[in-house]
């Protein structure tokens, strides 16, 4: 039974996991401990958490357009693909030792810093954008790979998505942030189906958290692009960085 102070707890946690995940992501390693704390299973903690980021990804999607931000139709259809993967991520039970999983993530999200950090600046000349022919369908196969890992887990997802559109398909980071809030929207719904179908969702628990991270992301896109490039750059190095430390010794 949870008591009054609680539901404030996940409206705050909420907050900042939808403005984190908004703006680079990872947000989840922060809601779902939280989920847990309060004495939700595991996996229902896991399918709680979608509730909230089917709300978040589709506030982040709105408070985007808004801002005149948004990569349609590529967007959907990078969505469906992901969609088909998170069926298939949701029922798959990965047999893997969980310290060796999360030190392995933390490997990738280090790798994602010294990309972010290292890689050459694109000249302006190489910042035209490649959303068809051959770059859409090799898209479209990798997020059909990163919906099978959202469907299952979907912890710092975010980051690799960005980067992904940021330098196979030269998007600047404000548009790989609105293409990815809205794949997330996506590929979520048939993953928060696939734990519904299951009775691993707390809708009541999932719902008020959801009114934090909806909140979250609703600010955090519009700031987004208000503030530019600079600092999604620089929120997404500190966000990883933290993320590794995370996940590498706690």
């Amino acid at each position: 039974m949870l008591e009054w102070y609680h539901y404030l707890l996940l409206v705050a946690v909420g907050f900042a996991v939808g403005f984190i995940n908004t703006i680079a992501g990872g947000g989840s390693l922060l809601s779902l401990p939280t989920l847990i704390f309060l004495g939700l299973p595991a996996a229902v903690a896991n399918g709680t958490n979608r509730v909230a980021i089917v709300i978040q990804t589709a506030m982040a999607t709105a408070g985007f357009k808004s801002k005149g931000i948004s990569t349609f139709p590529f967007n959907v259809y990078l969505g469906i693909s992901a969609f088909l993967g998170s069926i298939l991520g949701a029922w798959i039970a990965v047999d893997i030792n969980g310290e060796t999983f999360n030190r392995i993530l933390a490997m990738v999200m280090l790798a994602v810093v010294l990309i972010i950090i290292f890689k050459p600046k694109m000249r302006l000349e190489d910042m035209q954008e490649r959303l068809t022919g051959k770059y859409l369908w090799i898209s479209l196969i990798v997020f059909f790979g990163f919906g099978i890992y959202g469907g299952f887990i979907n912890a710092g997802l975010g980051f690799l998505m960005m980067l992904f559109t940021h330098y196979v398909n030269r998007m600047n980071l404000v548009r790989s942030n609105a293409t990815k809030v809205t794949v997330v929207f996506i590929y979520m719904l048939a993953a928060l189906a696939v734990f519904a179908f299951h009775d691993k969702v707390n809708w009541k628990i999932g719902l008020i958290l959801a009114i934090g991270n909806g909140s979250g992301a609703w600010v955090a896109s519009r700031f987004s692009v208000k503030r530019g490039d600079g600092f999604i750059k620089t929120f997404l190095v500190v966000a990883v960085v933290i993320m590794a430390i995370k996940l590498w010794f706690f």
